[in-house]
């Protein structure tokens, strides 16, 4: 993979008053013996990151190597494997040749860390930040449950994870090493064992293992990247695995767009069809004899046999329109036969009844309606209205909450721009990040050298349909997020 980027989740604030230095020694808090020197002397001190000042210091404790990957108010600072990512090593440099540099310089008004300091917690950091014993967090089990997050402005993948909801690692994506890429969309195979991510300025689409995420291989999406043609499809916005975890369907969202069909086991080609205006929304029905692909600016769905041998047009109204109508973003099948698909120009989700043919509801929500998930546990599907700045007095998002037994519906304000989900059911949370790329959201609390605005991480309690206090800040445009089985 190629280094492209470097980004620092924030996870400190200012404070009024300032460090007092203790006395450091070798192997305290269960570190290697040479970063414990640095850590004990310098940060787990009397007014900075013990567990009295922790509070004062966005709750972070680095007393210890089990307190460190605690995490703060924020996220977790030190993401193993990874420096560039980690806000901790951009708090304590103050030398350009390092990487970037955030402020208030750490340890707080008092002399810097030397170079050798700053470069050996690096070094360490990018070796895992193993405790003493070797031990790599989040490194003993390979069925971990967790939750992948692709950011578009960053070529970057967020691993959380799930029992913690912490972020664990950071995956660059891509294999253009002199461009974003931005990754669009994420998905782990119904059987658990891979992770799958298609690009905006690609035309492939790159296999991970769910079980230590390592890059497996570059899966073509059109018959140049196939180097069995000519023809160069970009914008891959969507895609939809086969229960069996062999097969992807995939889609480029362009005037004249494509729909691709690959072999995720063998990695190629197998079928590809262009002349689709704008696909986008895809999914398969119950037999998996046929793909739904939405025409994103326009009222309608085509229908694919899942052989590619023939199509036809499905109306969400009475007539076919090519120009701005419903533009339907996204589908979910659901448990009875029927599509709900999200229409962001109409602001409602439209209701196909597969077996009669027929649009049977059309259920208002809050404006620009986007992604849309289903919780079996709460028999709710939940859908990021990511424009809606109406409902809520000073918001720019919101959340609807649609019963699938009658289809009323609830609004809950959560983020800003809100638009991918992923639900938990063991935790009972919805994951929801927020895209903020306007400028009139949140502030960012820290540096990117990824064009645009960090966006976040929100959290809502499903049980009491709730929006949790925290909210981790991530990289550039975070826009969708899928949880492995």
């Amino acid at each position: 993979m190629y280094l492209k980027i470097k980004y620092l989740p924030f996870f400190i604030l200012p404070f009024l008053f300032s460090c007092k230095k203790d006395i450091g020694f070798t192997g305290k808090g269960n570190y290697p013996d040479d970063i414990s020197i640095i850590i004990s002397k310098n940060c787990a001190v009397s007014g900075c990151h013990n567990a009295i000042s922790a509070g004062a210091a966005s709750g972070y404790n680095l007393e210890s190597w089990e307190s460190m990957f605690a995490g703060s108010n924020n996220g977790q600072p030190v993401i193993p494997y990874s420096s560039k990512f980690s806000s901790l090593c951009y708090y304590i440099n103050t030398y350009a040749e390092l990487g970037l540099q955030n402020s208030p310089t750490m340890p707080l008004n008092k002399p810097a860390l030397s170079y050798n300091d700053v470069k050996k917690i690096k070094e360490w950091i990018d070796a895992g930040a193993p405790d003493i014993n070797g031990n790599v967090k989040w490194a003993d089990n390979p069925s971990r449950k967790k939750l992948y997050a692709v950011n578009q402005g960053c070529d970057v993948v967020t691993v959380f994870d799930a029992e913690t909801q912490l972020p664990m690692r950071f995956i660059e994506v891509g294999n253009k090493p002199n461009a974003i890429e931005s990754p669009h969309q994420v998905r782990v195979s119904p059987d658990g064992k891979y992770w799958y991510v298609v690009f905006i300025n690609n035309n492939i689409m790159q296999k991970f293992k769910c079980s230590d995420d390592s890059y497996v291989g570059d899966i073509p999406l059109s018959p140049l990247a196939a180097g069995t043609g000519t023809d160069n499809a970009l914008d891959w916005n969507t895609f939809v695995i086969s229960k069996d975890s062999k097969r992807a369907y995939c889609a480029s969202w362009t005037p004249s767009g494509c729909v691709a069909a690959v072999d995720l086991v063998n990695k190629k080609l197998l079928h590809f069809i262009g002349g689709q205006y704008y696909p986008h929304a895809i999914c398969l029905d119950a037999t998996e004899e046929n793909i739904y692909v939405g025409a994103q600016t326009g009222n309608f769905l085509v229908k694919i046999d899942t052989a590619f041998s023939g199509s036809n047009d499905i109306l969400l109204e009475s007539a076919k329109n090519l120009s701005s109508s419903l533009d339907p973003h996204d589908i979910v099948l659901s448990q009875n036969n029927q599509l709900l698909i999200t229409c962001q120009k109409s602001n409602d989700v439209r209701v196909y009844d597969i077996g009669s043919g027929i649009v049977t509801n059309t259920i208002s929500t809050g404006k620009y309606p986007q992604e849309i998930i289903f919780s079996p546990v709460y028999n709710s599907y939940f859908v990021s209205c990511t424009y809606d700045s109406t409902t809520f007095p000073n918001s720019m998002g919101l959340i609807s909450k649609i019963n699938a037994a009658g289809f009323t519906v609830s609004n809950l304000k959560v983020g800003y721009q809100p638009h991918g989900m992923a639900i938990d059911e063991t935790k009972k949370l919805l994951y929801v990040l927020s895209r903020n790329v306007q400028s009139n959201g949140p502030a960012p609390h820290h540096s990117s050298m990824c064009n645009g605005r960090n966006g976040f991480l929100n959290f809502i309690d499903l049980s009491s349909y709730s929006v949790l206090q925290k909210r981790y800040e991530l990289s550039v445009d975070p826009y969708f997020i899928f949880t492995r089985p």
